[in-house]
This record gives structure tokens, sequence and C-alpha cells, in this order.
């Protein structure tokens, strides 16, 4: 028989061996998953990497979350939705991340998405800009920071309608992102414009565009204006094509994307002239939230920021700051924090709308120039997402869950 004494040692024992991992837990970071496509559009997503980086930086400095440690454990999605759901499950079922965030193409986004329903887990869809994220295809665990393809196309059809131009020519990748924004475009300018007509439309595949035939058939049609979805290698083919064949020249150009800096800086000095574009206006933008950002972001990089680089900043400092108003890391708990939540960015204020869980976070409408051997937008200015997102009672009948 066991000794009083040595009963009571044992005890003691076994009591510190279930007590030691609760507070080494308590110790251990919050851990949160990314994933991108960092190997396959290296322009926008090594920007929002060090986006994110610095906001880590930030919240650690200032004492993590929850008194703990903030870690992102970052993998590549490889541009493709079945790596991007095996790369997730990863994160989720090994790696004990709490929640995920990123990704770039719709198609990869949507994935993840249902993943994220499926799993229980909160995403947020950092940078996909198909609507169907967060209407068609929206569900209670994911949310979405960018403006989508709707307000973004919103924003350019305003500008648009005030053209003289009535026939219209479209080039679009064939995926869910360029679908999407050219169904909005021309819902949206027909109903400003009744007098509009689509002459010509281009389908390519993503990153397979074979620009020469597509100006060919653009100007064959006689538009007087162009509304371009193409980017990253797509959009250096087709300026570069277009400019060749004179298809620019006398025609106004609408472009979605085309401002950002990832998307304009490998068009060197062939920066088409005029055009009008969303974008980000990093060099002239000078509140004061955003001359901060910019300052702190160069002294980390050496190097000025991009879109990606604000999108990955605000994506992680909207989960932390979630994470603290939920007082936990249990996603329904975070999950509600983010319903409504409103959050200081680099933009300005946004907020996380509670009917589709979509920011309200806007972007500049400008015109395309090359100056001090860059190119940049001009006569921008900046749009705000919440005047141009339909209204939440009417969003949350397109919701699955509506």
């Amino acid at each position: 028989m066991i000794a009083r004494r040595t009963f009571l040692a044992l005890a003691a024992l076994g009591i510190a061996a279930v007590a030691m991992p609760r507070n080494t837990l308590a110790e251990e970071p919050i851990r949160i998953g990314d994933l991108n496509s960092y190997t396959s559009l290296p322009a926008f997503t090594v920007p929002y990497r060090q986006g994110w980086k610095l906001a880590l930086d930030e919240i650690n400095a200032d004492g993590g979350v929850l008194g703990r440690k903030l870690e992102v454990i970052s993998r590549d999605d490889g541009g493709n939705p079945g790596d991007a759901i095996t790369v997730a499950n990863e994160l989720v079922r090994r790696e004990g991340v709490s929640m995920l965030m990123g990704t770039l193409l719709s198609h990869v986004g949507l994935a993840v998405s249902d993943y994220a329903a499926q799993r229980e887990t909160l995403f947020l869809a950092s940078e996909p800009l198909t609507d169907a994220l967060a209407w068609s295809k929206g569900n209670r665990y994911t949310f979405r920071l960018r403006p989508g393809t709707y307000v973004q196309a919103a924003m350019l059809a305003e500008r648009a309608a005030k053209l003289d131009a009535t026939r219209w020519a479209i080039v679009a990748p064939n995926y869910e992102y360029g679908q999407s924004a050219v169904e909005a475009f021309k819902k949206l300018l027909k109903a400003r414009r009744p007098d509009v007509t689509f002459v010509a439309e281009q389908w390519p595949p993503l990153f397979k565009i074979d620009a020469g035939a597509v100006s060919q058939a653009l100007d064959a049609a006689e538009p007087e204006a162009i509304f371009n979805v193409t980017f990253g290698t797509d959009l250096v083919k087709f300026v570069r094509e277009g400019q060749l064949r004179g298809l620019f020249e006398g025609r106004d150009v609408v472009s979605v994307l085309t401002g950002e800096p990832e998307w304009m800086n490998p068009l060197g000095d062939e920066v088409p002239d005029g055009w009008i574009v969303t974008g980000y206006p990093w060099d002239t933008l000078d509140t004061p939230e955003h001359a901060a950002f910019r300052e702190a972001y160069t002294a980390r990089f050496d190097e000025h920021p991009r879109m990606g680089s604000v999108v990955g900043y605000t994506s992680l400092h909207a989960l932390a700051k979630a994470m603290e108003a939920a007082g936990s890391t249990e996603t329904d708990a975070v999950a509600a924090a983010l319903r409504g939540m409103e959050l200081a960015t680099p933009f300005g204020e946004i907020r996380f709308r509670a009917a589709d869980q979509q920011s309200t976070m806007g972007t500049f409408v400008g015109e395309t120039t090359f100056r001090d051997g860059h190119g940049a937008i001009e006569n921008w200015s900046y749009r705000d997402g919440a005047e141009y997102l339909p209204p939440e009672d009417e969003v949350e009948s397109w919701r699955p869950e509506g």
C-alpha cells in the first residue's frame, strides 16, 4: 500500500502535470494563418506580406493581443483553388491557427471561403474582388476587406457616364473577377446612360492573352471607348500591343486597378496617358494617417508602399482589434466583434458592415500619367466604399442565409 506522504506527492505531481499544459498554452502566441499567391503574383503579394509584417511589429510592440504575442504562419496558395484548400487545411489542422486571412485571385478566395464555412473557421478575404464572397456565396465566417467589383465598377461607371462615348468595347480575363467586373460595369453604366451600346467583348484566358489578336478585334469594332479589366502580365501585353496598333488613339479608356503601382510599375515609361482608373496615389496622398503609414513602411522596407501593403497592414490590424474586442480568439466571438466594427486605416476610418461582412474601404479614381520616372495617377479623389455599396437591407436577401 502506498504511504500517505508518497500518495500526496504523486497526487501533487499529477496536478502539476495537468496544470502545466494550460500554463504553457496561456503563454503561447496567437496564431493567424495567412495564404496568398506569393510565387505566381509577387507584384501584389510581396507588398501585402510586408504590410502585415509591419502591422505584426506594431501589434507585438504594443503588447500583442489579449496579453499574448501574435504570430503569422504564412503559406503559398499556388494561385490555385485546390492547392489553397490543401494549404488552408494544413494551417487549421496541423498549425492550429485561430483564423485565416489573405488570398488574391477571386476563384481562390471563393474556395477558401467555402472551406472556412465547412470548418467553421473565420476567414478575412483580404484581396479577392468578386462580390460573390460577400453576397451570392457569402457565409457567416467570411469577411472581405477590399472594395469589390461592384463598388469599383460603380465608381468608374460614374466617370464613364460623363464621357461623350456611346459605343463601348470590353476586354477582361475570362474568370470570376473579370466576369463579375464586366457584369457590374455594364449594368451600372447602362443605368446612367441608356444610349450606350457594347459593340465588342474580348475574353482572353487569365495571363494567356494574345494581345495582338485582342487589339485587332477591338479596333475592328470601332468603339469610342474601352473598358479594360486586365492586370499583371496581361495588362503589360495589352498596353504594348494597343499602343503599337494605335488602338487607344482618340478613344477613352476606363480601367480597373491600372492605377495601382503593382500593375502600373511594370509598364515603365509605357504607362498610357489619361486612362480613367482606380488606383493608389501613394506619392501624393498626404493625409496624416497615410503619411505616418508611408513613413513607417518606407523606414522598415526601404521602398514605397503599394496597394497590397495597405491591404496586408489593415488585414492584420482588423483581426487583432476584433480579438481584443471579443476578449477571445473563439471564432463566433471574433466574428461577432467584426460585424459593425470600425477601424482606423491609412485611408481613413472604415467599417465592416453587419449585413454582408463587407468593409466600407474605398479606393481612388484618377487618370494615369508618367511622372518623375514612374507611373502615377493625377486628378484623383478618394471614393468612400460606403457611398457605392448597395443598402444593407437589400444585400441581406442576396446571401444564402438571407
